[in-house]
């Protein structure tokens, strides 16, 4: 079995013959095959199922072509390890039992067991490591982004009571931002170390904050995470979430090799922000899928021109796959980022 590294060469700024292909939440509901096996299990029940969640993991990869897997779980799920009772509720998302809201309630959140409490997360990866053709990212919940859930107790719109904490009892705010990096960095350790060949920080959330309060509240905690994971050997992305742009100059200087962008800035214009150390993935608007293939192309060949400037660039949508996206959209797409791209750089050289 031939191992494609395209993914892995782009993510260190390396010489690609093709711009590589990923999508963010491509193990999803768009996939009529994943809608029957929801029809059985929850999100959490498959996660609990080593070899079902390895398949549906592989799924995208079989069926459109992509250069890369991402880990089928949720980022919630270290979060059970440290005492947190939660569930997944279908059309709400993350629901706590008991939110977060006093010292008390940080103080009793355990420090995260990853080989004790989720041996079946680490069970995944392995099997994904040895089965799969391309590389796996596996991935984590950024401290905000899980903090956001535990303390509004579900998804929120204007995060209130997140801020509130923030600003009103940043002591507080910060006890709970060092635990939160504390399991982040345990958690994608165990990760590497099964057989991650690459992971994600996703913060969904963090574009609601102001480039000072990133700076002050959260960016501190992404910095460390970062510099303690420094060591691993494998490509590292953050991906400060939808509505994000503003915060990329803050950014210079973590240890991160390639930072995800939304489609409210260009790729060119989000390289300019970040400077040169990183490779950038992304950015296509995800309900362009809405629209006809020949304007899917449109706007897919003006990002990938601007990611051809200079070497560092995966292609991907700026944010997760929606439920009534086309699996045939995106098989087309795939295929049109790849042939395209190849025939520009082979014009190149």
């Amino acid at each position: 079995m031939t191992f494609n590294d395209r993914f892995i060469r782009a993510c260190l700024k390396q010489d690609v013959d093709r711009i590589p292909v990923w999508y963010m939440r491509q193990a999803g509901r768009y996939d009529p095959e994943y809608r029957k096996i929801k029809e059985k299990y929850t999100l959490l029940e498959i996660c609990r199922q080593p070899e079902l969640a390895a398949e549906v993991t592989m799924m995208p990869v079989r069926k459109l072509g992509v250069d890369a897997a991402i880990l089928y779980s949720d980022i919630m799920n270290p979060v059970a390890s440290l005492g947190v009772e939660f569930d997944i509720v279908k059309d709400v998302g993350p629901v706590i039992e008991n939110p977060i809201r006093s010292e008390a309630d940080i103080d009793r959140l355990k420090p995260i067991d990853v080989e004790g409490d989720l041996p079946h997360i680490l069970k995944t990866i392995q099997i994904l490591s040895g089965e799969l053709s391309v590389p796996l990212i596996t991935f984590a919940g950024a401290p905000f982004t899980i903090a956001s859930y535990l303390i509004e107790g579900r998804p929120s719109k204007n995060y209130i009571r997140t801020k509130s904490m923030m600003y009103g009892e940043p002591k507080l705010w910060n006890k709970l931002m060092d635990k939160l990096g504390d399991m982040v960095i345990a958690y994608l350790r165990a990760h590497i170390a099964s057989g991650g060949k690459a992971f994600q920080l996703f913060d969904s959330w963090v574009g609601a904050l102001s480039p000072a309060d990133f700076s002050k509240y959260v960016l501190p905690t992404i910095t460390r995470i970062f510099a303690e994971l420094e060591d691993l050997d494998v490509p590292k992305i953050y991906f400060p979430g939808v509505a994000s742009g503003e915060l990329l100059p803050t950014l210079q200087g973590i240890q991160a090799d390639v930072i995800g962008l939304d489609w409210r800035v260009s790729i060119q214009e989000g390289r300019r922000r970040l400077g040169e150390r990183y490779a950038v993935q992304g950015n296509l608007d995800p309900f362009v899928l809405t629209a006809p293939m020949d304007t899917i192309k449109s706007y897919a060949k003006d990002i990938i021109d601007q990611g051809l400037m200079q070497n560092g660039y995966v292609f991907n949508l700026g944010h997760g796959l929606f439920p009534e996206a086309s699996i045939d959209k995106l098989k087309q797409l795939t295929e049109y980022v790849h042939e395209y791209s190849a025939s520009v750089i082979a014009q190149r050289s």
